[in-house]
């Protein structure tokens, strides 16, 4: 269940981390920070109306796209096109930060299908 934090912005904590919604006063994009906690990852997942572009900022992030796996360290990025399969993972010790702006027509979270879940969630 989402909350607001001390600046009123969504604020959810996740049993990988957390994410805070930087902007979202555009009907064709929104902003987020995510935090993922070491040992933890995403949901391998696609989305249907949205792209994402991740920037790293901090920690060492995994990321699987369709299958494939790339490293990223803070300052490089990755998209993530619309229908693409993917999750980050936090493999090292400390957070993994990054932005993630995603563009299309619809953000919320019943856009997401979940192909694989460490949390049992669908």
């Amino acid at each position: 269940m989402s909350a607001l934090d001390s600046e009123g912005r969504e604020f959810d904590q996740r049993p990988w981390g957390n994410f805070i919604v930087l902007d979202d006063k555009s009907p064709n994009y929104k902003v987020k920070q995510i935090v993922v906690l070491p040992d933890k990852r995403l949901s391998y997942q696609r989305h249907s109306q949205r792209a994402e572009h991740w920037f790293i900022l901090s920690g060492h992030a995994t990321a699987i796209l369709d299958g494939v796996t790339y490293e990223l360290e803070p300052g490089e990025s990755i998209n993530i096109e619309i229908g693409q399969a993917h999750r980050c993972e936090n493999r090292g010790t400390e957070h993994v930060v990054f932005i993630e702006i995603q563009t299309g027509t619809y953000f919320g979270e019943d856009d997401i299908v979940r192909l694989e879940d460490d949390f049992g969630r669908r």
